[in-house]
């Protein structure tokens, strides 16, 4: 149990930290990119799974994939969030 938390953190950082590059922004902070990882390794696993294909299966490369891409699509959203509220 807690090496599965442990690892869900370590895959978040690598992910945040990939899906921050990936955007060309620069980075929210530590734990702002780790926050960002996990909830983006269970967006991604969710859109995955939403559309048929396997999503989250442990601490392996496939995974790493599905998290970044779940990270980027909420740093998008972050992102544009941010812009509009910031122009109001």
């Amino acid at each position: 149990m807690v090496m599965g938390i442990i690892s869900w953190i370590v895959l978040g950082l690598i992910a945040g930290y990939i899906a921050s590059t990936v955007m060309n922004e620069r980075g929210e902070g530590l734990s702002f990119d780790i926050t960002l990882g996990i909830v983006g390794a269970v967006l991604g696993g969710w859109l995955f799974n939403a559309f048929g294909v396997t999503g989250v299966t442990g601490f392996n490369t496939w995974s790493l994939l599905v998290a970044v891409v779940g990270a980027v699509v909420l740093l998008w959203a972050w992102h544009a969030i941010r812009r509009s509220a910031w122009y109001v």
